[in-house]
Protein backbone atom coordinates (compact mmCIF):
# COMPACT_ATOMS: atom_id res chain seq x y z
CA UNK A 1 0.00 0.00 0.00
CA UNK A 2 0.98 3.75 -0.49
CA UNK A 3 -0.11 4.99 2.57
CA UNK A 4 2.43 2.36 4.78
CA UNK A 5 5.51 3.21 2.05
CA UNK A 6 4.64 7.12 2.72
CA UNK A 7 4.56 5.97 6.85
CA UNK A 8 7.78 4.62 6.25
CA UNK A 9 9.33 7.74 4.94
CA UNK A 10 7.95 9.55 7.78
CA UNK A 11 5.53 11.70 6.13
CA UNK A 12 3.64 13.27 8.46
CA UNK A 13 0.69 13.53 6.22
CA UNK A 14 0.62 10.10 5.65
CA UNK A 15 0.74 9.33 9.41
CA UNK A 16 -2.18 11.49 10.14
CA UNK A 17 -4.45 10.24 7.68
CA UNK A 18 -3.74 6.41 9.37
CA UNK A 19 -4.11 7.10 12.77
CA UNK A 20 -7.77 9.33 11.66
CA UNK A 21 -8.58 5.43 9.89
CA UNK A 22 -7.73 3.71 12.83
CA UNK A 23 -9.96 6.28 14.89
CA UNK A 24 -12.75 5.74 12.33
CA UNK A 25 -11.91 1.68 12.71
CA UNK A 26 -12.06 1.97 9.13
CA UNK A 27 -11.70 -1.54 7.06
CA UNK A 28 -8.11 -0.03 5.34
CA UNK A 29 -6.50 0.66 9.40
CA UNK A 30 -5.96 -2.82 9.80
CA UNK A 31 -3.79 -3.75 6.53
CA UNK A 32 -1.87 -0.36 6.94
CA UNK A 33 -1.23 -1.82 10.53
CA UNK A 34 0.11 -4.97 9.42
CA UNK A 35 2.29 -3.40 6.77
CA UNK A 36 4.47 -1.15 9.27
CA UNK A 37 4.10 -3.29 12.65
CA UNK A 38 7.56 -4.72 11.78
CA UNK A 39 8.95 -1.18 11.58
CA UNK A 40 8.00 -0.55 14.98
CA UNK A 41 8.99 -1.21 18.86
CA UNK A 42 11.96 1.25 18.55
CA UNK A 43 11.17 3.71 19.94
CA UNK A 44 11.26 5.31 23.93
CA UNK A 45 7.62 5.36 24.73
CA UNK A 46 7.69 8.49 27.69
CA UNK A 47 3.92 8.63 29.65
CA UNK A 48 2.46 11.24 31.56
CA UNK A 49 -0.05 11.89 33.62
CA UNK A 50 -1.27 13.87 36.55
CA UNK A 51 -4.64 15.55 37.61
CA UNK A 52 -5.99 18.49 35.35
CA UNK A 53 -4.16 21.53 35.97
CA UNK A 54 -0.35 20.35 37.27
CA UNK A 55 0.81 22.00 33.77
CA UNK A 56 1.39 18.53 31.93
CA UNK A 57 0.87 19.99 28.29
CA UNK A 58 3.59 23.13 29.15
CA UNK A 59 5.91 20.47 30.54
CA UNK A 60 5.37 18.38 27.18
CA UNK A 61 6.28 21.63 25.39
CA UNK A 62 9.43 22.03 27.03
CA UNK A 63 10.45 18.59 26.70
CA UNK A 64 9.59 18.44 23.16
CA UNK A 65 11.90 21.55 23.00
CA UNK A 66 14.99 20.19 24.74
CA UNK A 67 14.71 16.93 22.79
CA UNK A 68 14.61 18.60 19.41
CA UNK A 69 18.04 20.68 20.45
CA UNK A 70 18.85 16.68 20.70
CA UNK A 71 18.34 16.26 17.29
CA UNK A 72 15.71 13.79 17.99
CA UNK A 73 12.13 13.05 16.10
CA UNK A 74 9.72 13.30 18.38
CA UNK A 75 5.72 11.58 18.06
CA UNK A 76 3.26 13.53 20.97
CA UNK A 77 0.02 11.68 21.50
CA UNK A 78 -2.17 13.76 23.41
CA UNK A 79 -5.47 12.62 24.73
CA UNK A 80 -7.84 15.24 25.49
CA UNK A 81 -11.63 14.84 26.59
CA UNK A 82 -14.13 14.25 24.11
CA UNK A 83 -16.36 16.77 23.05
CA UNK A 84 -19.58 16.38 24.35
CA UNK A 85 -21.29 17.73 20.79
CA UNK A 86 -18.95 16.45 17.95
CA UNK A 87 -17.32 13.26 19.90
CA UNK A 88 -13.93 14.85 18.79
CA UNK A 89 -10.86 15.90 21.29
CA UNK A 90 -11.08 19.21 22.94
CA UNK A 91 -7.40 20.58 21.11
CA UNK A 92 -5.75 22.28 24.27
CA UNK A 93 -2.82 20.10 24.36
CA UNK A 94 -2.54 21.11 20.50
CA UNK A 95 -2.65 25.23 21.50
CA UNK A 96 0.28 24.75 24.09
CA UNK A 97 2.27 23.05 21.69
CA UNK A 98 2.01 25.38 18.48
CA UNK A 99 5.63 26.41 18.46
CA UNK A 100 6.50 22.80 17.76
CA UNK A 101 3.55 22.47 15.08
CA UNK A 102 5.30 23.41 12.01
CA UNK A 103 8.40 21.32 12.52
CA UNK A 104 8.89 18.47 10.30
CA UNK A 105 10.83 16.57 12.95
CA UNK A 106 7.59 17.05 15.45
CA UNK A 107 4.32 15.22 15.43
CA UNK A 108 1.28 16.49 17.18
CA UNK A 109 -1.86 14.31 17.11
CA UNK A 110 -4.59 15.21 19.58
CA UNK A 111 -6.86 12.29 19.87
CA UNK A 112 -9.92 12.20 21.74
CA UNK A 113 -10.71 9.43 24.81
CA UNK A 114 -14.14 8.61 23.45
CA UNK A 115 -15.75 7.41 26.38
CA UNK A 116 -12.94 5.06 27.23
CA UNK A 117 -11.89 4.75 30.62
CA UNK A 118 -8.15 5.47 32.13
CA UNK A 119 -7.36 8.31 30.61
CA UNK A 120 -6.25 7.18 27.23
CA UNK A 121 -7.73 6.99 23.78
CA UNK A 122 -8.92 3.01 22.76
CA UNK A 123 -6.65 3.84 19.32
CA UNK A 124 -3.44 4.73 21.05
CA UNK A 125 -1.29 2.26 21.48
CA UNK A 126 -1.86 1.57 17.26
CA UNK A 127 -1.13 5.23 17.47
CA UNK A 128 1.82 4.85 18.78
CA UNK A 129 2.60 2.07 16.13
CA UNK A 130 1.98 4.63 13.54
CA UNK A 131 4.91 7.26 14.94
CA UNK A 132 7.08 3.82 15.92
CA UNK A 133 6.68 2.92 11.92
CA UNK A 134 7.22 6.67 11.08
CA UNK A 135 10.62 6.92 12.34
CA UNK A 136 10.07 8.54 16.09
CA UNK A 137 12.96 8.52 18.18
CA UNK A 138 10.50 9.69 21.29
CA UNK A 139 6.91 8.99 21.62
CA UNK A 140 5.22 10.94 24.21
CA UNK A 141 1.88 10.15 25.68
CA UNK A 142 -0.05 12.38 27.81
CA UNK A 143 -3.07 11.07 29.73
CA UNK A 144 -5.97 13.36 29.40
CA UNK A 145 -5.54 14.11 33.26
CA UNK A 146 -8.89 12.30 34.80
CA UNK A 147 -7.46 11.97 38.06
CA UNK A 148 -6.39 8.91 40.11
CA UNK A 149 -7.72 6.16 37.43
CA UNK A 150 -4.81 7.06 34.78
CA UNK A 151 -3.19 3.71 35.36
CA UNK A 152 -3.94 2.82 31.73
CA UNK A 153 -0.70 4.37 30.60
CA UNK A 154 1.36 2.19 32.20
CA UNK A 155 0.52 -0.57 29.53
CA UNK A 156 1.60 2.05 26.65
CA UNK A 157 5.20 3.14 28.19
CA UNK A 158 8.39 2.33 28.91
CA UNK A 159 8.45 5.23 31.48
CA UNK A 160 6.05 6.83 33.28
CA UNK A 161 6.50 10.46 34.69
CA UNK A 162 3.75 11.75 37.43
CA UNK A 163 3.24 15.23 37.32
CA UNK A 164 2.45 16.88 40.64
CA UNK A 165 1.91 20.52 41.91
CA UNK A 166 2.43 22.04 45.53
CA UNK A 167 -0.24 23.50 47.15
CA UNK A 168 -3.23 21.30 45.77
CA UNK A 169 -3.10 18.61 47.89
CA UNK A 170 -2.05 16.53 44.08
CA UNK A 171 0.90 15.27 46.65
CA UNK A 172 -1.59 13.98 48.83
CA UNK A 173 -4.16 12.25 46.43
CA UNK A 174 -1.94 10.62 44.37
CA UNK A 175 -1.23 7.86 47.18
CA UNK A 176 -5.14 6.87 47.40
CA UNK A 177 -5.02 4.75 44.06
CA UNK A 178 -2.32 3.38 41.75
CA UNK A 179 -0.64 6.64 41.08
CA UNK A 180 2.57 6.06 43.14
CA UNK A 181 3.23 2.51 42.17
CA UNK A 182 3.23 3.05 38.28
CA UNK A 183 5.17 6.18 38.59
CA UNK A 184 9.17 6.23 37.26
CA UNK A 185 9.58 9.83 38.01
CA UNK A 186 7.74 11.83 39.81
CA UNK A 187 7.78 15.75 38.45
CA UNK A 188 6.92 18.32 40.87
CA UNK A 189 5.80 21.01 38.49
CA UNK A 190 5.46 24.62 39.13
CA UNK A 191 7.89 24.58 42.11
CA UNK A 192 8.30 28.78 42.33
CA UNK A 193 5.21 27.86 44.38
CA UNK A 194 6.16 28.71 48.20
CA UNK A 195 4.61 25.12 49.54
CA UNK A 196 7.01 23.35 47.05
CA UNK A 197 9.65 22.53 49.49
CA UNK A 198 6.98 21.15 52.22
CA UNK A 199 5.11 19.42 48.91
CA UNK A 200 8.34 17.71 48.50
CA UNK A 201 8.78 16.49 52.62
CA UNK A 202 5.73 15.05 52.31
CA UNK A 203 6.42 13.47 48.88
CA UNK A 204 9.58 11.81 50.07
CA UNK A 205 8.02 10.63 53.74
CA UNK A 206 5.59 9.07 51.74
CA UNK A 207 7.70 7.12 49.04
CA UNK A 208 9.90 5.87 52.21
CA UNK A 209 6.76 4.18 54.07
CA UNK A 210 5.31 2.76 50.80
CA UNK A 211 8.05 1.40 48.87
CA UNK A 212 11.64 -0.39 48.69
CA UNK A 213 14.43 1.80 49.21
CA UNK A 214 15.88 0.81 46.19
CA UNK A 215 13.08 1.52 44.12
CA UNK A 216 12.12 4.78 45.30
CA UNK A 217 11.51 6.98 41.85
CA UNK A 218 13.06 10.27 42.04
CA UNK A 219 11.69 13.70 42.32
CA UNK A 220 12.52 16.46 39.92
CA UNK A 221 11.54 19.80 40.37
CA UNK A 222 10.25 22.06 36.96
CA UNK A 223 8.90 24.96 36.48
CA UNK A 224 6.84 24.41 32.98
CA UNK A 225 6.37 27.74 32.19
CA UNK A 226 10.20 29.33 32.14
CA UNK A 227 11.82 26.14 31.02
CA UNK A 228 13.21 25.48 34.26
CA UNK A 229 14.87 22.39 35.50
CA UNK A 230 13.34 20.60 32.32
CA UNK A 231 16.83 19.68 30.92
CA UNK A 232 17.67 17.98 33.95
CA UNK A 233 14.30 15.95 33.63
CA UNK A 234 15.16 15.60 30.04
CA UNK A 235 18.77 14.20 31.40
CA UNK A 236 17.06 11.79 34.41
CA UNK A 237 14.70 10.34 31.53
CA UNK A 238 17.67 9.74 29.25
CA UNK A 239 19.68 7.84 31.98
CA UNK A 240 16.58 5.94 33.28
CA UNK A 241 15.82 4.58 29.36
CA UNK A 242 19.46 3.76 28.91
CA UNK A 243 19.95 1.75 32.57
CA UNK A 244 17.10 0.20 31.80
CA UNK A 245 17.62 -3.36 31.77
CA UNK A 246 16.78 -5.40 28.77
CA UNK A 247 14.78 -7.99 30.66
CA UNK A 248 12.54 -4.82 31.60
CA UNK A 249 12.82 -3.45 28.61
CA UNK A 250 11.49 -6.31 26.74
CA UNK A 251 8.29 -6.76 29.51
CA UNK A 252 7.16 -3.44 29.18
CA UNK A 253 7.18 -4.09 25.22
CA UNK A 254 5.37 -7.45 25.83
CA UNK A 255 3.29 -5.77 27.87
CA UNK A 256 2.09 -3.38 24.97
CA UNK A 257 1.89 -6.07 22.65
CA UNK A 258 -0.20 -7.52 24.97
CA UNK A 259 -2.67 -5.27 25.54
CA UNK A 260 -2.53 -4.60 21.50
CA UNK A 261 -3.65 -8.02 21.02
CA UNK A 262 -6.39 -8.82 23.67
CA UNK A 263 -7.77 -5.45 22.09
CA UNK A 264 -7.57 -6.73 18.93
CA UNK A 265 -9.73 -10.25 19.74
CA UNK A 266 -12.28 -8.21 21.82
CA UNK A 267 -13.04 -5.96 18.51
CA UNK A 268 -13.10 -9.12 16.09
CA UNK A 269 -15.12 -11.23 18.54
CA UNK A 270 -17.90 -8.52 18.70
CA UNK A 271 -17.74 -8.17 15.03
CA UNK A 272 -18.37 -11.43 14.72
CA UNK A 273 -21.56 -11.41 17.07
CA UNK A 274 -22.76 -8.18 16.05
CA UNK A 275 -22.54 -8.78 12.08
CA UNK A 276 -26.03 -10.67 12.44
CA UNK A 277 -27.82 -8.92 14.61
CA UNK A 278 -30.07 -6.05 13.18
CA UNK A 279 -30.60 -3.07 15.73
CA UNK A 280 -34.53 -3.99 16.24
CA UNK A 281 -33.72 -7.47 17.65
CA UNK A 282 -31.46 -5.74 20.31
CA UNK A 283 -34.03 -3.40 20.65
CA UNK A 284 -36.41 -6.21 21.17
CA UNK A 285 -34.18 -7.88 23.83
CA UNK A 286 -33.80 -4.74 25.20
CA UNK A 287 -37.91 -4.92 25.91
CA UNK A 288 -37.66 -8.42 27.26
CA UNK A 289 -35.08 -7.45 29.74
CA UNK A 290 -37.10 -4.38 30.58
CA UNK A 291 -40.10 -6.42 31.14
CA UNK A 292 -38.04 -9.09 32.98
CA UNK A 293 -39.43 -11.65 30.75
CA UNK A 294 -35.47 -12.59 30.30
CA UNK A 295 -31.92 -11.44 31.61
CA UNK A 296 -29.04 -10.31 29.84
CA UNK A 297 -26.74 -12.84 31.04
CA UNK A 298 -29.20 -15.36 29.14
CA UNK A 299 -29.05 -12.91 26.51
CA UNK A 300 -25.33 -12.75 26.22
CA UNK A 301 -24.95 -16.30 26.38
CA UNK A 302 -27.07 -16.94 23.43
CA UNK A 303 -25.35 -14.60 21.75
CA UNK A 304 -22.04 -16.82 22.42
CA UNK A 305 -23.52 -19.95 21.44
CA UNK A 306 -24.21 -18.73 18.52
CA UNK A 307 -20.92 -17.81 17.71
CA UNK A 308 -19.51 -21.00 18.72
CA UNK A 309 -22.20 -22.81 16.37
CA UNK A 310 -21.39 -20.75 13.41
Amino acid sequence: MEIVQEILKGNPSAMARAISLIEDRDDQAQEILKGIFPYSGKSVIIGITGAPGTGKSTLVDQVVHIFKQKKKKVGIIAVDPTSPFSGGAILGDRIRMMRHSSDKDVFIRSMATRGHLGGLSKASSEAITVLEAGGKDIVLVETVGVGQDEVEVVKLADLILVVLTPGTGDDIQAFKAGIMEIADVFVLNKADAPETEKAERQLKAMLDLGMDQVDVPPIVKTIATTGENVDFLVRRIESFAGNQKQKLKAARKKRLILWMLKDTIHEKVDQLIYQNIKDAELKSYVDQIYNRETDPYTIAESFIKKLKEA
